[in-house]
């Protein structure tokens, strides 16, 4: 698929997908015919089940794994779990919260963030343990910068630089049962689009931005945002409330459009025909409307 993000466009690295529970998480994501890596443990009192993709993005189900140590990283300024706390506090523990961008400088991306009004706090800088599933273990290590609207909102975005990228094979974490090879869109949903352009032309860095017909070409992935009418004519699927940024649905690449449907219908998982698309409403453990479209 051809993209005409401007040099030095970020690219989308990973999305992440509040839940009560990741055993919850795992059994539906495996059932959307995903395979789901090990647990991974954060310091600050979150953890995670990933999916993997073969474009090198993946899903992030995030859940609240120690609620005393998340409680104690928020009051010592943690953003990312802060705004994990409220994004819970206020949709519920099941959702989609925040997209993130690859970056080789979290530092500059703050200052920039900074610079024009949208940093949502202080950068983060951690590590922790990956485990492939073969067992072989290493560190993952990340630095991370923050971007929000002036105004409360549903979503946000962030920043991610790979300080140290785990030596293990994500080849088998990366063979589907459903045919997803990966992310070629990320849908969100604002009752005034328009005023969302700037906080996202900031956080992408591409400054020219300006999301003509709602689309923000980044080099992997579109980024679109939607007035709630025209999601729902899109998909056939309900927007929800009012809201200033909130994300929505993630559109998944898929070898065999037959063999995604047939996995779906075994697994007895509800979904619906868009035109060419298929798509899965929301559910426990999913957090956003997942579709699948068929890509050469």
């Amino acid at each position: 698929m051809t993209r005409t993000a401007a040099a030095g466009t970020h690219p989308l690295d990973h999305l992440v997908l509040p839940t009560h529970s990741l055993d919850v998480a795992r059994a539906r994501l495996t059932a959307l015919g995903f395979v789901v890596a090990p647990t991974g443990i954060h310091p600050f009192g979150t953890e995670n089940c990933c999916v993997f993709l073969a474009d090198g993005t993946y899903l992030e189900p995030l859940a609240v794994g120690d609620e005393q140590v998340a409680g104690k990283s928020i009051a010592d300024g943690n953003v990312f779990v802060a705004r994990d706390r409220a994004y819970r506090d206020s949709n519920g523990d099941e959702g989609f919260s925040a997209i993130v961008l690859g970056t080789g400088n979290a530092d500059a991306d703050h200052a920039r963030y900074v610079d024009a009004g949208i940093s949502a706090g202080d950068m983060l800088g951690f590590s922790r343990a990956f485990t492939d599933p073969a067992g072989k273990s290493d560190v993952a290590s990340f630095k991370l910068a923050f971007a929000a609207g002036a105004e409360a909102t549903d979503a946000f975005l962030f920043a991610c630089e790979r300080v140290n990228a785990p030596d293990v094979d994500r080849t088998a974490l990366q063979a589907h049962a459903n045919g997803a090879t990966g992310i070629v869109e990320i849908l969100a949903v604002s009752d005034a689009p328009g005023k969302q352009h700037g906080l996202i032309s900031v956080a992408v860095d591409d400054p020219a931005a300006d999301g003509q017909g709602g689309i923000f070409p980044l080099p992997n992935a579109d980024l679109s945002v939607l007035d709630r009418a025209a999601f729902t004519a899109r998909f056939g699927l309900p927007a929800g409330a009012p809201t200033d940024l909130r994300c929505a649905a993630v559109v998944f690449s898929v070898r065999n459009a037959d063999v995604t449907s047939r996995l779906l219908a075994a697994n007895s998982v509800q979904h619906d025909i868009a035109g060419n698309d298929i798509v899965v409403r929301p559910a426990p453990g999913q957090g956003a409307a997942f579709i699948f479209r068929e890509i050469p």
